[in-house]
């Protein structure tokens, strides 16, 4: 608890130094006039009236949707169809865009995954509701904990997911929001699907020497209350534009709501969006920072902070998910994004990153492991500013294309 209040007054600092800061609102007003996306040219191919220009729109929501095909740890791939829907609950002078993603996927061998997350913005932001609803068949490699292990020193795990997170923030001044929320993770039937491991009674504990959570054919349940503190003067979180973005999130999960034991921990995540230009093009410089820490000895192997487990799923481009995993993590990013053309059709990101899990027998960051990329951006919805992401990301003894809809972070 103390570290909990030690990052509390950090945090409440670092959101009164920011409000000191005056926040450029020039965004508020939404005009896309001459600008063109997806939806333009579908309209101009199909010869359909162009959309209207209208800054006080009553239009309620904007979709987005991509079908892409994405591999699965252990072989094969699976179909994802990711789906976009931002829209304002009040004037989008004084409310934020809300925003919920639905990304299913299947293949036709038993894999599958239902996760939908969502952010509500109640009218002139009095409150932010945030929610993160997964149920999920899917295997994940895992190398144990903390850094420095080749890669082909994995092992492939396998599980049936539930998660249940929601939360509710009050406005407490302009941009500053103060709430509880109640965080679920319901790891079923935990399962090596390595054949190599046969005879091995409890392979997933022999592997990562770590007993909490690792049992095989075991459950692991974490359900409990969270607090959590926002800031953010960010107009839209599907592509933010310049602003701050501050988030702490502290959880204890109890053996009183159903947890197998009690266990504590930690998220703090810190966001800058800097503009380089005044006017025109696009033309932004983006931070992010993460450091995410189990306060307690015990909690289970799957809850433990791992790279590509943030709670979107973003952090890490270049990195395996799950790579790296450890009782602490922190994480360091910088991605330059600017448009091309002028109608804002298409544009391009450079990006860099780094972390480092902690070790298990000292608990210290060790090794630390960059990534780096770039990408390719198409807009498909002008209105709620979504784009098509597509990038390629690298590290040592890996790369990869990432497919989305919305900015990494």
């Amino acid at each position: 608890m103390e570290k909990f209040f030690l990052f509390s007054i950090f945090f409440l600092s670092s959101c009164l130094l920011a409000a000191q800061t005056p926040i450029d609102k020039s965004h508020l007003n939404i005009d896309t006039t001459g600008q063109k996306d997806l939806i333009d040219i579908g309209r101009s191919l199909l010869k359909s009236k162009p959309r209207p220009i209208l800054l006080d729109e009553k239009k309620k929501i904007y979709f987005s949707i991509l079908p892409i095909s994405t591999s699965i740890p252990g072989g094969g791939s699976a179909l994802l169809t990711s789906t976009t829907a931002g829209f304002y609950l009040g004037d989008r002078t004084t409310t934020y865009l809300s925003s919920v993603t639905f990304a299913p996927y299947f293949n036709l061998k038993g894999r599958f995954g239902m996760p939908i997350r969502s952010s509500i913005w109640l009218i002139n932001n009095s409150w932010n509701i945030q929610g993160d609803t997964r149920f999920l068949v899917y295997p994940q490699y895992t190398w144990g904990l903390g850094g420095g292990q080749p890669e082909s020193a994995r092992l492939l795990v396998n599980y049936d997911y539930i998660r249940f997170y929601q939360s509710a923030l009050k406005r407490i001044t302009a941009y500053f929001f103060v709430g509880i929320g109640y965080n679920l993770d319901y790891y079923i039937d935990i399962e090596n699907s390595d054949n190599s491991t046969s005879g091995n009674t409890n392979p997933i504990a022999s592997f990562t020497h770590y007993k909490f959570g690792t049992s095989t054919d075991k459950n692991s349940f974490s359900s409990g209350p969270s607090i959590n503190l926002l800031y953010d003067t960010r107009k839209n979180d599907i592509n933010p534009l310049p602003g701050i973005y501050a988030n702490l999130v502290y959880r204890y999960s109890a053996e009183a709501f159903g947890s197998n034991n009690n266990w504590q921990s930690l998220y703090a995540d810190f966001r800058k969006y800097v503009s380089l230009t005044t006017a025109g093009q696009k033309n932004v410089l983006a931070f992010w920072a993460y450091y995410w820490t189990t306060l307690t000895t015990n909690a289970p192997y799957l809850d433990l902070p791992a790279i590509g487990m943030d709670p979107y799923n973003r952090s890490g481009r270049g990195i395996q998910q799950n790579r790296f995993r450890g009782k602490r993590l922190i994480y360091l990013e910088t991605e330059y994004r600017r448009d091309i053309t002028n109608d804002g059709l298409l544009g391009f990101v450079v990006f860099t990153n780094i972390n480092s899990a902690s070790q298990l027998a000292n608990n210290r960051f060790e090794y630390w492991n960059p990534a780096a990329g770039t990408g390719l951006r198409i807009k498909f919805n002008k209105k709620s500013d979504t784009n098509i992401c597509i990038d390629y990301g690298f590290s040592k003894d890996y790369s990869a294309f990432i497919v989305g809809l919305g900015e990494a972070f």
